[in-house]
């Protein structure tokens, strides 16, 4: 099935809100191998003056990838996600995920392509507190590699 370049530009209604629990940011800083104390210990957070502990800055993957799945698997953009390459990702941040934070997710797909025989899709995922304030921003570009005719 060809990829659906009309997807491009296309923007999905926000995520359920993801509450961001302190245990979450500790088990995921424990899978990234990051022990800063900020991210494990609420005095450490508050002394630098944070509310509570807040998320390692690549944190936002866990809400905002289930979204980037949403769209890649559906069927009518024909984007092979067996054949996936994560290709990039980069955050910008207008402040840190806290713990204790709702948060929502919009995403919109900013490109849809074939680049030599390689399906392309990068999407942008904005992410916002309960109060509607933006978070984070987060772009990941998946490739799709061309089938090798010899398989």
């Amino acid at each position: 099935m060809a990829l659906d370049l009309g997807f491009e530009g296309r923007s999905h209604l926000p995520t359920a809100p993801y509450e961001v629990g302190r245990e979450k940011i500790r088990e995921f800083a424990e899978a990234v191998g990051d022990l800063h104390p900020v991210y494990t210990e609420a005095e450490a957070a508050r002394a630098l003056g944070h509310p509570d502990v807040i998320a390692p800055p690549t944190f936002a993957f866990v809400l905002t990838f289930k979204d980037v799945r949403r769209i890649v698997d559906d069927p009518e953009l024909g984007f092979d996600y067996s054949r996936v390459v994560h290709s990039a990702q980069r955050f910008e941040y207008t402040r840190p995920v806290r713990a204790g934070d709702s948060l929502t997710v919009t995403s919109t797909v900013e490109s849809v392509g074939t680049l030599a025989g390689n399906d392309v899709v990068e999407i942008r995922g904005d992410v916002h507190d309960g109060a509607g304030e933006h978070v984070v921003t987060s772009w990941t570009k998946l490739v799709s590699r061309a089938t090798d005719e010899k398989e």
